[in-house]
């Protein structure tokens, strides 16, 4: 049995989608905050449970009788490494023979910000003892094409990440691969880099987006605080824009790069090509 935490979010329904093609569906536990959430997954025959990341009661009821478990890390950043802790130690308690944990490309050498959670959780994960594999996630293509629509409409597409070159890929993909590996033999102990096949810059980006849209979209590459600062304008929450702005920061100075091809090895086809997420983002 193979139980997924934080399913109801976008990567978990997009991993247990994946596992379904891989498994019987009462052999999938869906671990959620909400059940009421994924009452399409129940009809699909997917035991639901509910977890929460801050209590460890539901998680012990959650993981009961799990033999893998896929812990999404969580969305609350600045929270992640308590809510994490508790479900490794539920996991040890269950005895569970492998959980496999969402991690943050290239987690111990990233220039990113957002890579201290994720470091602390897989030091986390070594010293419990439970039998572990890392997905270390590149960018989602999906974090940039959200920027389609303010681009189009103000004419320019903005961000910090200078000519760095990032190797994003579609979030499918990489849901593809947390299954793959879920229901492969012999994970434990393994790290998987993870990132597209193809990087690009932000202003090949804005390139291909003028290309497809038919409008001039120049890239403007603006300075930290800036961007930050049109992001907190234009209603995203400060934290929010802060991590953004310095995610951009990171990956012009290659956090968000990588060639070595192990998310296309492993889900056995080219990751998601830029040019058809932008076209189906477009339409």
């Amino acid at each position: 049995m193979i139980v997924v935490t934080g399913a109801s979010g976008q990567l978990g329904r997009l991993v247990i989608e994946s596992l379904l093609t891989r498994l019987p569906a009462h052999q999938i536990v869906a671990a959620v905050r909400n059940p009421a959430s994924v009452a399409d997954l129940a009809a699909k025959g997917i035991q639901v449970r509910q977890a929460d990341y801050t209590q460890p009661a539901s998680l012990d009821a959650a993981l009961q009788g799990a033999e893998k478990v896929l812990l999404i890390s969580s969305s609350e950043v600045g929270q992640r490494l308590p809510q994490h802790r508790n479900v490794i130690d539920a996991a040890k308690r269950a005895g569970v023979g492998l959980l496999a944990y969402t991690s943050l490309l290239h987690a111990d050498t990233s220039p990113l910000a957002l890579k201290d959670e994720h470091l602390a959780t897989e030091a986390l994960l070594q010293s419990s003892g439970v039998p572990h594999v890392i997905l270390r996630n590149g960018w989602y293509t999906e974090n940039y094409l959200a920027s389609i629509q303010p681009a189009l409409q103000h004419g320019a597409f903005i961000g910090s990440a200078g000519a760095g070159r990032i190797a994003s890929a579609a979030r499918a993909d990489y849901a593809q691969a947390a299954a793959v590996v879920l229901t492969s033999p012999d994970q434990a102990g393994k790290v998987y880099e993870l990132a597209g096949d193809v990087a690009y810059t932000l202003a090949e980006f804005a390139a291909e987006l003028s290309r497809q849209s038919g409008k001039t979209i120049p890239y403007v590459d603006l300075p930290q605080a800036e961007f930050k600062g049109a992001l907190v304008g234009a209603g995203l929450p400060e934290p929010l824009a802060d991590l953004l702005a310095d995610s951009d920061v990171g990956a012009s100075k290659g956090g968000l790069f990588d060639d070595q091809h192990q998310l296309s090895a492993l889900i056995g086809r080219p990751t998601t090509s830029l040019q058809a997420l932008m076209a189906a983002a477009l339409a």
